[in-house]
């Protein structure tokens, strides 16, 4: 058997990572590297590499604020007396232990074992651990190019990993299973109820003409709600429902579990929608006083009648015993149709008319909804991938995006980190590019809870600014996108302006700066350019 991989080896595998910018070079040194572990030691590596330290689908987290940090590390290493070096599961097994501390002085057992962990831990050791716990590892090696090496190391075709990746949520396990026994163990990875799918994605169009086109001359349309997807996984009275981060929060959804119960004629099945807040004339409510919903752990039933929820369903994944997304989309529609009264669906029409589907848009719009989805009606459900299959259809542009920094306020926010620097994903560089800053669109009460989770998730700070790890996503309303000679990304949004937090979606699935180059050039569709400024 193999001798246990010690951590300065991964660590040495990160420096060279960041020492290239050639994707091929990249994959070629993880697959290596994958090839030479241990069978229990690849599911530890893969997350470690990536910067995630546990599986996506697992949700374990740290908690291991700045203010801890700065007190192992300002203080110096004391190094132990263990002359064992480190290994890739020793490691694993402290964040392990860190993730699983709670209750009453948790805040000094996780600085113990942290101060335990650095000091064992060379000073190239302890420059990884700290990327790790950060998630900041910038050595360019993200979920996609991971799958690419974890094809490649096991030599079978890379969508086999891909689609098992969507499916299991845990890459670290997709890669033993393609390691340690191959393609044909990998395509037998199916659905399992209670492990949630990646959500399949759309892409945006503003044109009903183009998207009929592209589905044929005849597609679906459906309302899209200003809410937050759901998967909901049942066995009999058994009920989990997972929001689109395959987090689980059915503890926050009572209602929804009761009447998945009850209006869902089915024993098995796990089918997708649209949670929405509601008021007292069951009109929509904003996306904000829904979150207050998905974040609530304690007390929720007080709640339900101060928030009230609508589910509209739209989609089926499972039933009983049988996966279902290699299935149409008509099909799997005809399927959920029959399994539930048709008030608890999404509102929908099928049409070759662009008129048609215009006035449904505006009747959408009338409803206090965001708009349209377009779904072809032979779209298999691919997880977690984004196609023309499914376009997002909205009547006015907004970008998600992601704070990496905020300056300090002055004045009336006083205080307060107030002013916040906006990024899009760079999918070239694998990091994050600014386009904007704002300070406007939040409440005094949302400043100040802004301020609160930007300094628990800081790692670093100057006189006037802190730098952020990349993980808040905001919705942002702007008037215009320019050319911008300040930022890298070249671009910068005019009067931008918050106008709600993502919670439900994670910094990866924020707008990319390829979009906003896109949306930038179609702007002159309706205004004129001056000859003498070069496009971007």
């Amino acid at each position: 058997m193999k001798a246990e991989t010690f951590f300065k080896e991964l660590a040495e595998l990160c420096e060279k990572l960041t020492a290239t910018r050639r994707r091929n070079e990249k994959t070629g040194l993880v697959s290596v590297f994958l090839k030479g572990l241990r069978r229990e030691e690849v599911s530890a590596a893969v997350p470690l590499i990536l910067g995630w330290i546990f599986p996506e689908v697992e949700k374990k987290t740290l908690t291991v604020g700045f203010s801890t940090l700065s007190r192992v590390t300002r203080g110096g290493r004391q190094t132990t007396l263990s002359t064992n070096p480190l290994t890739i599961l020793r490691v694993y097994e402290y964040f392990n232990e860190m993730a699983e501390v709670s209750g009453s002085g948790s805040r000094q057992r996780k600085l113990s074992l942290l101060e335990s962990l650095l000091g064992q831990a060379s000073s190239l050791e302890e420059k990884w651990i700290l990327k790790n716990i950060f998630g900041e590892m910038q050595h360019g090696v993200n979920e996609g190019l991971m799958v690419e090496a974890v094809a490649k190391a096991a030599d079978v075709d890379v969508e086999h990993v891909r689609r098992a990746n969507m499916l299991m949520g845990n890459l670290g396990e997709v890669a033993v299973i393609a390691l340690t026994q191959g393609g044909k163990d990998l395509d037998e990875v199916g659905i399992k109820l209670f492990t949630p799918v990646k959500p399949m994605l759309a892409e945006m169009s503003y044109d009903l003409g183009e998207v009929l086109a592209e589905h044929g001359g005849r597609t679906a349309f459906e309302h899209k709600f200003d809410g937050a997807r759901v998967q909901i996984h049942k066995q009999g009275l058994d009920v989990r429902v997972f929001s689109r981060r395959l987090s689980d929060v059915t503890n926050s959804l009572p209602e929804v579990v009761e009447l998945t119960q009850g209006k869902l004629k089915v024993d098995e099945a796990i089918v997708e929608g649209e949670v929405i807040a509601v008021g007292r004339d069951l009109k929509p409510l904003p996306f904000q006083d829904l979150m207050r919903r998905f974040k609530r752990v304690h007390a929720v039933h007080e709640m339900v009648d101060e928030i009230p929820l609508k589910l509209y369903l739209f989609d089926i994944l499972y039933l009983n015993g049988r996966q279902l997304i290699d299935e149409p989309y008509e099909e799997r529609w005809k399927l959920l149709n029959q399994l539930c009264e048709s008030r608890y669906l999404a509102r929908r029409i099928v049409t070759s008319s662009a008129s048609e589907a215009q006035a449904f848009l505006k009747e959408a719009l009338a409803e206090g909804h965001e708009g349209l989805m377009a779904k072809a009606l032979d779209s298999l459900y691919t997880p977690g991938k984004r196609g023309k299959k499914w376009f997002k259809i909205k009547p006015a542009d907004r970008l998600d995006l992601v704070i990496v920094a905020a300056d300090w306020g002055y004045g009336r926010r006083t205080g307060w980190l107030s002013n916040y620097h906006l990024a899009a994903v760079n999918p070239q560089e694998h990091g994050f590019d600014l386009v904007g800053k704002t300070f406007k669109g939040l409440t005094d009460e949302e400043f100040k809870e802004m301020t609160r989770r930007l300094l628990s998730l800081k790692v670093s700070e100057t006189a006037h600014t802190v730098h952020v790890k990349p993980e808040v996503v905001v919705e942002v309303a702007y008037n215009e996108i320019q050319q911008s000679p300040h930022y890298r990304s070249g671009f910068g949004l005019r009067f931008a302006r918050i106008t709600r937090v993502r919670d439900d979606k994670s910094p990866s699935e924020a707008d990319t700066i390829d979009r906003i180059r896109f949306l930038y050039e179609r702007q002159f569709q309706q205004k004129g350019r001056l000859l003498s400024r070069e496009t971007h």
